[in-house]
């Protein structure tokens, strides 16, 4: 097989690996989305969400919600945490900023702030503590930010704490990552997310991990370091389920909860996750949860390389295979190769949390074997046109197919092998000949000849000889090559026999029509030759060539004719030597050409009881 067409192929796949396309990217994230949502579903007795919905507007008209009425309910909480996935940015409309800021001081508030392009005050929350280990300042790695829009003053200076609210879309515009850090006007401040654990771990910093190459971790002391990439990002585990309450139900919340409000009313904002369609404030809930229960989604950068080599090694054994073994052998290496890549990827998410891409490798191994295993199958059939091609006319169908389906049974290079050899001429072809000739009728002897002809090959190739040749009236055969043939001697000889029962048969056809006698003659002989594609490179056969064929020659030629008349096949010792069914006997000996030492010949000998 011409593996180099695959490996063009190959290339080309690990070349558009590299350059990530839109659809391949989409492929990947999309394999990493149903690895979520075949997790097991966590249930969260803390984090709550408080949705601010149709029934919330019913009871206390549009939204926004004038800040005294919201005050007032959230003055029903007790002992828990409160987090306002909404933005305050502007003053409230109803004149309840002061009286909704002085409610927040008496509670465990966490207000959000949000990237923009612009900055609605000039005013600067507090600093939140950072503790940064390395030698490298996170915000290096943090693009700056526009502007951000802040909470009213009022608002931040009551609150326990304040956290962006920035989300990372990927290319097909699903959120599963969030920054837990953003830089603007020289500092950094906190996800919400990130804030909101914070304050429910009562701590009054949180701590940052670099290196030269990047963010390593982000840590609040009393929880588990969130390991995020380089630039500070978290992928967020969306299996988690949360207990929702309506904001008229606040007084109904168990006390010690994170609670997290959102805006769930018809045409609120839904953004899409792994798991479908969600609220913001969810979002902010998952991240929580997931920093919590310590879960690090894992894909490090070496990952694309540890792929790309994996389909590199993978598709050199499909390749590999397709060019020493069959195709089937080859499909069910493909098989395991595409199993196993699965299960690899799915068992390393559900017990490590590590993701590993399936999809390049699985997509190059399936493209890579449907075109190595369409070049096998062409070059294969290519093999086997040619195969029929030269073999056609010289072989039996039915030894064509098997020599086409197998051609290891055959060596076409050229070989030293035994083999059996037939030399097979009319008798008493002048006569005939003159007959047509005075008949002016050379296309009706060329018609008798190849009639001829055909009922002798027919028998030949029925006793699984191949035909040589055509040498005018004259036919050369062998066997035991280009197929094996256990019994070639007694094959031979035994279609020699049906030759000359044919002939006779044949004669007396002629005779009826006034056609001259015609008899045949056949020489024999058993030995060793090269065989093989003999020829120049533009034209060649497929033949034998050595002393034991030129023997086989020399006994055609002495066979019914002149002192042995009588003898229509002759053939030597080393023939005679092999046969097993047919009876022999001897005739005498004769002299060859080419020969010094005397021949033994033999006949058949259908009527005696032992071989002489």
């Amino acid at each position: 097989m011409k593996t180099w067409h695959c490996i063009i192929t190959l290339g080309i796949l690990i070349g558009i690996r590299l350059l990530d396309p839109f659809l391949l990217e989409s492929a990947r994230l999309s394999f990493f989305d149903s690895l979520q949502r075949n997790q097991d579903v966590q249930v969260s007795e803390q984090i709550v969400l408080v949705d601010i919905d149709e029934k919330t507007l019913d009871k206390f008209g549009q939204y926004p919600i004038p800040r005294k009425v919201m005050a007032d309910e959230i003055d029903k909480i007790e002992g828990s945490i409160i987090a306002f996935n909404i933005l305050f940015s502007e003053p409230d409309r109803m004149g309840g900023d002061e009286h909704f800021a002085d409610i927040l001081s008496w509670k465990q508030a966490v207000v959000a702030i949000a990237p923009s392009n612009r900055t609605n005050t000039d005013y600067r929350p507090p600093r939140i503590g950072t503790a940064t280990f390395g030698d490298r300042d996170a915000e290096d790695f943090r693009p700056e930010l526009q502007g951000m829009l802040f909470a009213q003053p009022i608002i931040h200076k009551s609150s326990f704490g304040y956290g962006t609210i920035s989300s990372a879309q990927d290319v097909d515009g699903i959120i599963r990552r969030q920054p837990l850090l953003e830089n603007f006007d020289g500092r950094l401040y906190p996800a919400f997310a990130l804030d909101v654990l914070r304050v429910a771990a009562g701590d009054s910093s949180y701590q940052i991990s670099t290196d030269d190459y990047g963010i390593e971790f982000v840590r609040i002391p009393k929880f588990k370091p969130v390991h995020t990439s380089v630039t500070g990002e978290v992928t967020i585990a969306y299996w988690n389920e949360f207990k929702r309450y309506s904001f008229t139900e606040l007084d109904t919340i168990p006390e010690g909860s994170i609670i997290i409000v959102g805006a769930t009313f018809e045409g609120s904002n839904v953004v899409s996750t792994p798991m479908g369609s969600m609220y913001p404030h969810d979002i902010q809930a998952n991240l929580v949860k997931t920093m919590i229960d310590g879960v690090v989604l894992k894909r490090q950068s070496e990952f694309i390389l540890y792929e790309v080599l994996t389909t590199l090694v993978l598709c050199a054994i499909l390749l590999a295979l397709l060019t020493k073994g069959t195709i089937p052998i080859s499909g069910l290496a493909f098989s395991v190769f595409v199993m196993g890549l699965y299960v690899f990827a799915t068992d390393t998410f559900a017990t490590y949390y590590l993701l590993f891409d399936p999809v390049f490798p699985i997509l190059t191994v399936v493209l890579v074997f449907a075109h190595g295993s369409f070049v096998q199958f062409y070059t294969q059939f290519k093999a086997k046109q040619m195969i029929k091609g030269q073999f056609g006319t010289y072989l039996s169908p039915d030894m064509v197919d098997m020599l086409a389906n197998d051609p290891s049974l055959m060596k076409l290079g050229g070989e030293k092998k035994e083999m059996t050899f037939l030399f097979m001429d009319i008798v008493g072809f002048t006569p005939i000949s003159e007959h047509y000739k005075n008949k002016n009728d050379a296309e009706g002897l060329v018609t008798l000849i190849n009639n001829y002809l055909n009922e002798m090959t027919n028998i030949i190739l029925n006793n699984g000889g191949t035909i040589d040749k055509y040498m005018g009236d004259c036919i050369m055969a062998f066997w035991n090559a280009p197929l094996p043939c256990e019994d070639h001697a007694e094959m031979a000889v035994k279609s020699a026999i049906e030759i000359e029962e044919k002939t006779n048969e044949l004669r007396q056809r002629y005779s009826e029509q006034g056609l001259p006698p015609i008899n045949v003659g056949t020489g024999i002989n058993t030995g060793t030759c090269i065989v093989g594609n003999m020829g120049s490179e533009s034209r060649f056969d497929y033949s034998v060539i050595g002393d034991s064929v030129n023997l086989a020659a020399r006994l055609e030629a002495t066979a019914a004719r002149g002192d042995y008349l009588e003898y229509k096949t002759i053939y030597s010792s080393y023939t005679m030597e092999q046969l097993t069914n047919i009876k022999s006997r001897s005739i005498g000996q004769i002299k060859v050409k080419g020969k010094e030492e005397m021949i033994d010949i033999y006949t058949h000998c259908l009527h005696n009881s032992e071989k002489v």
